[in-house]
């Protein structure tokens, strides 16, 4: 009876404890990491970036390979390749690797070739993926550095310059990761993401480079020391998401990676829904793999440093979760009324915290917008459109982490990582 008793009265507040405990992780995480990127980023700001930086002027110029894998880019291919010879650097050549495209890519790739001669062709008869396609160019490279863009990167006419700086001055960097800006913003996504790569993913590059560690390279514009790519092993071809598993790789191996703000690669983000899920599914499916992958770093003292970002995206993953099940829990009480007590009733959702969420939000897109005006004048102007983000966040990001989770944890290793094409919305010009 005394058992009875202690149950009846146990679980429904060890219940509620958790279901309180859920609500409470939903609200104050993501608020507590915004917090947390604004002042790694205002950190990283005043160190590096508040003074004006000159061109660097290099006392060597090594050669430069710039690979671009492509599939099926019959449209953006010819003016990123174009982009790219416009470099102010005196030692480069292009490999643009046609992987099985079924449009007109192959013979555009091509003509490029034997109109330029800096530019060569790769072309594979089977789908094969991006870092299958890098690692079979990386066998046809003269350059000591190997540069990789996607195919619809236009690079700024000083990108190279400035990420070969870092090699030279500094032996331990085995990457650099660039800075990719919105050109296409005519629809409302666009213009949310156009704010998004600078307050999200801007502070939070910014913010790991100031702790020492990033979580990844940007896949769009990276580049490597070719020793260090060969010392791990090239792109691994069974991962969804190849550049943050190479970025893992490369800092397991205590190769130091750099961020550099002036390799300005101009690209184009997906402009319709459909597009910006399977986007997003990819790359939350990608850190989970890299998670499992590399859950190794536990085991080795040596890679301490590693331990926050795994840590970070451990609680990332919680988090999605959380908000799901909590809010269809909640949608599920309150629709069939079921008598339930006070706290299984909370909403997942801020209300009487909401401003304080929103506060947050607003002062750390504010703040990234004004450190990053000097690479995108135009910026200020979508600060209106970032009230937005939140519900593309809280909602698109969750559940593509849901959807992603089983298809990270059943997929078997060495299993190739084929790529189809993303949705490059809308065609535009560089913003300037």
């Amino acid at each position: 009876m005394l058992l009875d008793l202690l149950r009846e009265l146990f679980y429904p507040v060890a219940l509620s404890m958790v279901w309180l405990a859920g609500a409470g992780f939903i609200f104050y995480y993501p608020v507590l990491m915004s917090m947390v990127w604004v002042v790694g980023g205002l950190f990283f700001y005043w160190r590096y970036e508040r003074k004006p930086r000159e061109l660097p002027q290099l006392k060597e110029y090594p050669m430069v390979s710039i690979l671009i894998p492509a599939r099926n880019e019959e449209e953006s291919i010819a003016e990123t390749v174009e982009a790219a010879l416009e470099q102010d650097y005196p030692n480069f050549e292009i490999i643009v690797i046609n992987d099985a495209s079924t449009d007109n890519t192959g013979p555009i790739v091509e003509e490029l070739a034997r109109k330029y001669e800096k530019v060569r062709a790769l072309s594979f008869m089977n789908n094969l993926g991006k870092a299958a396609a890098l690692n079979a160019a990386f066998l046809l490279t003269n350059g000591e550095i190997i540069m990789a863009i996607d195919a619809d990167c236009l690079l700024d006419p000083h990108a190279l310059r400035w990420m070969a700086y870092h090699f030279v001055t500094y032996p331990r960097v085995g990457a650099v990761t660039g800075n990719p800006r919105v050109r296409n913003r005519t629809t409302l996504l666009a213009k949310i993401q156009a704010a998004e790569y600078s307050s999200v993913i801007g502070l939070i590059k910014r913010t790991q480079r100031t702790l020492g560690k990033v979580l990844t390279i940007s896949g769009v514009v990276s580049a490597f020391r070719k020793p260090a790519l060969m010392s791990v092993g090239l792109w691994s071809t069974d991962m969804v998401t190849e550049d943050i598993d190479v970025t893992w790789k490369l800092e397991k191996k205590f190769w130091a990676i750099h961020y550099e703000l002036n390799a300005i690669a101009w690209i184009l983000v997906p402009e319709t829904l459909g597009g910006y899920w399977k986007q997003r599914v990819r790359w939350a499916q990608g850190g989970i793999e890299v998670l499992r992958r590399h859950a190794s770093v536990w085991k080795d003292s040596r890679t301490v440093r590693l331990w926050p970002l795994y840590i970070d995206y451990f609680f990332s993953v919680l988090w999605a979760f959380t908000f799901v099940l909590q809010t269809l829990g909640w949608v599920i009480l309150v629709s069939l009324n079921i008598e339930v007590p006070e706290p299984f009733r909370a909403n997942p959702f801020p209300f009487w915290n909401g401003s304080i969420a929103a506060l947050v939000c607003l002062i750390q897109f504010a703040v990234s917008l004004y450190i990053d005006r000097g690479y995108d004048s135009s910026l200020p102007r979508y600060y209106f459109w970032v009230i937005w983000y939140p519900i593309f966040y809280w909602i698109f990001s969750s559940m593509a982490c849901i959807r992603a989770t089983p298809k990270a944890m059943t997929k078997k290793a060495g299993t190739l990582a084929i790529w189809t094409s993303p949705d490059r919305g809308i065609r535009s010009t560089v913003v300037k």
